[in-house]
């Protein structure tokens, strides 16, 4: 298990500390959880799930707006340099079941080798690959959010 702080700083928005409170690229989390492609991000309403993927699809070099697809389940973000390709961003809190996530074809985007972020992703738990990363985002009564990976 591997723990990261999120802190919001007023001039560059989110700073994220590595366990010894350096301060690390949101692309750290790309870096220690190669080659894993696909990350279950779970946390409470207002966490900060979509805004720290925001933050990381912006580190890779996307070229779209980030924003949550809460009502299109599902956004494709065209990413240039350091990573090139598609990133798939999944919203999965409106989804009564699996059966409509594999109706709009998760299973494709998520066995297609590249990133796929997901939110909420318990009601898609059984089409998720074996090696999904899981992300849990806790607030703190600080306003800090803890960052937990584990693989």
């Amino acid at each position: 298990m591997i723990t990261y702080t999120i802190k919001k700083h007023e001039n560059s928005g989110l700073v994220l500390l590595n366990e010894q409170g350096e301060q690390v690229s949101a692309l750290e989390i790309l870096r220690v959880c190669e080659p894993h492609r696909v990350f279950a991000f779970d946390g409470q309403m207002g966490a900060g799930k979509t805004t720290f993927i925001k933050q990381l699809c912006e580190e890779m070099g996307t070229v779209d707006i980030v924003n949550s697809p809460t009502f299109a389940i599902v956004n494709v973000y065209d990413v240039e340099q350091p990573y090139r390709g598609e990133v798939y961003h999944f919203d999965c809190y409106r989804l009564k079941d699996i059966r409509e996530a594999m109706d709009f074809g998760a299973e494709e985007y998520l066995y297609s080798g590249n990133y796929c972020f997901v939110e909420w992703p318990d009601i898609i738990a059984p089409l998720l690959p074996d090696d999904t990363v899981r992300v849990k985002i806790a607030p703190q009564a600080n306003g800090d959010r803890v960052l937990t990976i584990e693989q």
